[in-house]
């Protein structure tokens, strides 16, 4: 009995006690849905894309607060004190907390104690002329000691009297928490020539003056500050003593296939510094700036500002795509060769990986070796029935008591003749001629 290679992939044909084989065989059965599913609807292999992003940004924060210190006495504080760059751009600083030193000017002073570079016991440890390193000035070649002390710090020119307060506790700014930031994204997909900003298409002029981004409403581009703060799952109050760095994330995918209008942003929200390392060196945000002034007598003289706070870093990604007929070609044959290749690995396991597959082997390969024997069987028997059947060709038949000569006349006659159309065999010995062929001459 002759087996046809496939038998083992047929449901019913076959049946075997293991349970792999057939897993992956059901398996396979899914594949001429599961793959065109996967590549067209959840991939949209079907789309031309492109990712070379152009975007803008511009940012405005708003907000006020009201602030009573020793050195800056009763103060009121608007945007154009807090926020820098004044300009708005995809990076913005918000003060929260300072340490100020007022009415600085050029002179001589004592170096301040926490450098350990301008600590001395005598002149000859101060070179003049000589800066202090991670100091505040140059040396004047005076070691300045207080009353008995052995050690004291150098005399530096510099802008006196020197930075000597510490970080406050608390925030000088904790209130804005409640200030909010408008971030305007312009963006283009120069392949398709598609243009958009993240701010919603309305003709509510009050929509900007009364939304917030938040659940309730996602295509607001106003944000408090304090909520992205703990999007983040940080605490603003916390975070603004020594001050961080919050990444605002906006993700652009359109499908170009459908509306413009349904192509809108999402937002993400990440803090970027080293929060988790709370007496770490490297953790919190501040820099120092400085207002300058001139007294009476035209002296210049300034007050230095030690400003920590959170810096706010907007970044833009996306793609787009549009429907092209060239990449679904290719990813349509693409699944095509994918689902040949599922075939190949499950034969690949039935032939090699179980235990019996030796059985498999046998059953895909033994159609190929029958059909080689048969070829050579069907090619001998030829060689060999061609002189007698031309010799029983040239008697005459025999009307009485020949019947089985007859028979076996007829079945020669019907073993030498052509295939017809539509009859297997296309000139070759058939299976059932060969056994008729053996009964002949038996």
């Amino acid at each position: 009995m002759l087996y046809n290679h496939h038998h083992y992939l047929i449901p019913g044909r076959f049946h075997h006690p293991q349970k792999k084989p057939v897993s992956i065989n059901s398996h396979l059965q899914f594949s001429p849905t599961t793959i065109p599913c996967w590549v067209f609807l959840v991939k949209k292999c079907y789309q031309d894309t492109d990712s070379s992003l152009q975007s803008s940004i511009v940012t405005k924060v708003k907000g006020v607060t009201f602030t009573n210190t020793s050195e800056l006495g009763e103060r009121l504080w608007d945007v154009a004190d807090y926020v820098i760059p004044p300009q708005g751009e995809n990076v913005f600083f918000v003060i929260t907390n300072l340490v100020v030193t007022p009415n600085q000017r050029q002179e001589t002073c004592a170096e301040s104690e926490s450098i350990p570079d301008a600590l001395c016991c005598e002149d000859s440890d101060c070179p003049p002329g000589e800066p202090v390193v991670a100091g505040n000035g140059v040396r004047t070649g005076r070691c300045l000691r207080a009353g008995s002390e052995q050690k004291g710090t150098c005399e530096i020119f510099a802008w006196c009297p020197v930075e000597t307060k510490s970080r406050p506790a608390k925030p000088l700014l904790g209130e804005a928490e409640d200030f909010t930031v408008y971030i305007k994204n312009f963006i283009r997909f120069p392949k398709f020539n598609f243009s958009k900003t993240n701010v919603l298409d309305t003709t509510d002029r009050a929509f900007l003056k009364s939304c917030k981004y938040g659940p309730k409403d996602p295509y607001c581009p106003i944000f408090r500050l304090g909520s992205v703060v703990s999007w983040t799952g940080s605490n603003f109050q916390e975070i603004a003593v020594q001050g961080g760095v919050i990444g605002i994330q906006i993700e652009w995918d359109c499908d170009l296939d459908r509306a413009p209008s349904e192509c809108y942003p999402r937002y993400y929200f990440n803090r970027l510094d080293n929060r988790f390392s709370e007496n770490s060196l490297s953790s919190g945000y501040n820099f120092r700036f400085a207002k300058y002034y001139r007294d009476a007598a035209g002296v210049e003289f300034r007050t230095l500002f030690k400003a920590y706070g959170i810096r706010f870093d907007v970044m833009v990604n996306g793609k787009a795509g549009k429907f092209n007929i060239i990449p679904t070609i290719i990813n349509v044959g693409s699944g095509v060769a994918l689902m040949g290749v599922g075939s190949f690995f499950c034969d690949l396991v039935l032939i090699y990986f179980i235990k019996k597959s030796h059985f498999y082997r046998d059953k895909k390969y033994e159609e190929v070796r029958d059909l080689e024997v048969l070829a050579q069987m069907a090619e001998s028997s030829q060689q060999s029935v061609a002189p007698d059947a031309a010799g029983l060709a040239e008697q005459p038949e025999v009307q009485d008591g020949g019947g089985a000569q007859k028979e076996n006349g007829c079945v020669c006659r019907q073993l030498l003749q052509p295939a017809r159309p539509g009859r297997q065999g296309n000139g070759k010995v058939n299976v059932e001629q060969l056994q008729n062929l053996q009964t002949v001459e038996a």
